[in-house]
């Protein structure tokens, strides 16, 4: 199904019900429908054609839904650009996927001016008072401009470009059928069957990222989202309790920021978490002080999740006095119409228990790299496979372990060491809030172990705790305390830029 299809279904059937609730008012689901309708004609009409990218640039807020929407209308290729991330970044983004438009919030007029300056003011619209073709003039113009296009569903809609944990970042294509398999896969295994009337979705991290893909699935059945302008602990629990928030889906460093601020979240049907493992006594802790309702998922940019799900029913079983403790390190198991395996480095399918690469196949799964066709056909197989780069293994029942990123391991001694699991362990120590394990060169052993973590908790405790509970050559070499950790642009700890200025001072 296409986008374009979806929002004008939503129109026809919840007209009058709220479908955005957010920094920038309140909209039915017939005006949104409208703008996105008049801001898709308004773009073309400034000569741009399906196909081209327009580069998107703006906090989390109403306008972000409206023009992901009205892209997907026009036939146009959104390039979100994350606020946070440096010009040069955005610089070489627009290098790359050859942008030939800007949509931008106004407070980013100076840090953006290159970019203008690149496309000029007839192909910038500025949302706010700046310079370019005013936003709400498009949004409030004629409707049904006839572009000729005919929308396909492998049509592309977007590029979302990966975070460059191991290189530069690359852009992904998504289309109409991969963001359809996602909606499919979200209502169906992580929301557990269709959103009612009454729920209601909160937008507390970035709609660019992991919250965006509840988008389809809350606008598909007339569901209303709540957008909150940044991540606050207080504001999410504020939204819980005075606007009927009902599900939500969070990073764990969002997770171990609302554990800190210490309220309950009773109200919530669903807490899921996404985008980095979740230690087993981070887990217990979000059951026990949070809420019941916790659902992780696993995907990538290159396979738009959920690709694995673990539901509520299995964190019940894996906290339970009687259940298995083992499920709470799973990922789960494949979402509908998901095709997962293990291999070998030479593509040979392993038998269960075995650790090898994970691969996924299915309409989740991208076409390829814009502009890395080596790195396409590296990553996607003849076969459609996708190869993660990611290490883990599936029990007999189909469910997955994760392990670690292939890049991540450690050989330290000769032995093979997987940071989870050491990251795993620290973290049940008492004081201990987010953890980092990496690996340094080490004359004597290869790579030693390093430990780094935040929180109230003695080091000799947490080194204690290693000797008990960890073989000898697993144990950390050193334990540090660090204020803060360094995420990357999804929210995650930026290894990358911890083991780089690890290697600095040493």
């Amino acid at each position: 199904m296409l986008v374009g299809t979806l929002v004008a279904r939503a129109a026809r059937r919840f007209g009058d019900r709220v479908a955005l609730d957010g920094p920038q008012g309140t909209q039915t689901f017939a005006q949104l429908s409208d703008r996105v309708a008049r801001l898709a004609a308004g773009l073309l009409a400034t000569g741009l054609r399906p196909g081209d990218r327009v580069l998107d640039l703006q906090p989390n807020q109403n306008t972000y839904v409206e023009t992901d929407l009205a892209c997907c209308v026009a036939g146009l290729v959104r390039v979100a650009l994350n606020y946070r991330l440096h010009p040069d970044d955005w610089a070489r983004i627009a290098d790359d996927c050859g942008a030939s438009a800007l949509i931008y919030d106004a407070r980013y007029a100076e840090p953006s001016s290159a970019l203008r300056d690149g496309l000029g003011e007839k192909r910038t619209v500025v949302i706010g008072d700046g310079p370019g073709i005013p936003y709400e003039e498009l949004a409030r113009g004629p409707a049904g401009h006839d572009a000729g296009h005919e929308a396909r569903p492998d049509d592309l809609v977007s590029l979302n470009y990966t975070s460059g944990t191991t290189g530069r970042p690359k852009g992904v294509r998504r289309t109409h059928r991969v963001r359809h398999a996602s909606l499919v896969n979200m209502i169906s295994d992580v929301l557990g069957g269709p959103p009612g009337p009454d729920d209601v979705y909160l937008h507390a991290g970035p709609i660019t990222h992991t919250s965006g893909l509840f988008v389809l699935p809350f606008l598909a059945y007339g569901a209303r989202q709540v957008i909150l302008p940044s991540f606050d602990p207080q504001a999410v629990v504020d939204a819980v309790r005075e606007r009927g928030v009902t599900h939500t889906a969070l990073v764990p460093t969002m997770v171990s920021r609302l554990l800190a601020l210490g309220e309950p979240l009773p109200g919530l049907k669903m807490l899921a978490y996404a985008g980095a493992p979740m230690p087993p006594e981070q887990i217990r802790q979000a059951y026990e002080r949070l809420n019941r309702n916790l659902v992780q998922y696993y995907g990538l940019v290159e396979a738009i999740p959920p690709v694995t799900v673990l539901d509520a029913a299995d964190h019940a079983a894996g906290l339970a006095a009687d259940g298995d403790p083992e499920l709470l390190t799973s990922a789960g198991r494949p979402a509908l119409g998901v095709e997962l395996s293990i291999v070998d480095d030479s593509g040979r399918a392993l038998p269960p228990g075995e650790i090898g690469e994970v691969v996924t196949r299915g309409d989740h799964v991208m076409p390829g790299y814009w502009t890395d066709p080596a790195g396409s056909v590296r990553a996607v197989d003849p076969d459609g496979w996708l190869h993660t780069g990611d290490l883990g293994r599936l029990d007999a029942s189909g469910r997955l372990w994760l392990v670690d990123r292939k890049g991540d391991m450690i050989i330290t001694g000769g032995y093979n060491v997987y940071p989870r699991e050491v990251e795993d362990v620290i973290a049940e120590v008492p004081g201990v809030r987010e953890v980092a394990v990496v690996g340094l060169a080490d004359p004597d052993w290869g790579q030693r172990i390093v430990a780094l973590y935040t929180g109230e908790a003695d080091p000799a405790a947490i080194e204690k705790h290693c000797r008990a509970r960890l073989a000898s050559y697993k144990k950390p070499k050193e334990i540090r305390r660090v204020d803060r950790f360094p995420l990357n642009a999804t929210g995650k700890i930026a290894k990358n830029v911890l083991r780089a200025d690890l290697e600095r001072r040493s």
